[in-house]
């Protein structure tokens, strides 16, 4: 079977694969541009049930959007563990582990996006903080390990965190400051 395919700068480019090469790491259908934003909001996500970990990039909700309803309806909150993800339905349970800090947070999925492309999570600016995601850096690499996962019947599904130690020192913080929802996943 043949395809098109394109070579810039010594860099074999397949259409619909994203390529590694940039001298910040990115290809250029990852950058953070308004286009690429668009295009990412447009794209259709397809629902993520399986409660399988996700490795990728983490980024925290700029300021304009404290206050603001999230895909929930409730307000997003700057110091709450609220966090957005494309694919893993709302009201989803997980745990958040920065990779190069080794620091995790337990959040709770209630908006969608970030709708820049190669980002996994946007995180509340407080749990961003609590796992070292600093406003200087903005982004992080990170690994997303589902606790419970709403399944469309109605059921919770058990994922992949069920299998990790959850309560290291910040996500015991974390859950402290959270609603009694969360804190029945307490074993």
């Amino acid at each position: 079977m043949l395809c098109s395919a394109t070579v810039v700068a010594g860099i074999l480019a397949i259409p619909g694969f994203a390529a590694e090469g940039d001298a910040d790491g990115a290809s250029p259908n990852l950058k953070n541009t308004a286009q690429n934003r668009q295009a990412e909001r447009l794209k259709h996500h397809e629902p993520d049930f399986s409660g399988k970990k996700r490795v990728g990039k983490a980024s925290f909700y700029a300021k304009q959007f404290a206050g603001k309803a999230m895909a929930d309806g409730t307000p997003m909150d700057p110091e709450g563990i609220n966090a957005a993800s494309k694919t893993l339905p709302l009201g989803t349970t997980a745990k958040v582990t920065n990779l190069e800090t080794g620091k995790s947070a337990v959040v709770t999925i209630q908006d969608r996006g970030p709708y820049v492309p190669g980002r996994i999570v946007d995180l509340s600016p407080a749990t961003a903080k609590q796992i070292g995601i600093t406003a200087r850096k903005g982004v992080a690499r990170v690994a997303v390990a589902p606790i419970t996962v709403p399944q469309p019947s109605g059921r919770i599904k058990l994922g992949a965190a069920v299998k990790e130690p959850l309560f290291d020192q910040t996500s015991v913080v974390a859950l402290d400051q959270s609603s009694a929802d969360t804190r029945t996943v307490r074993r």
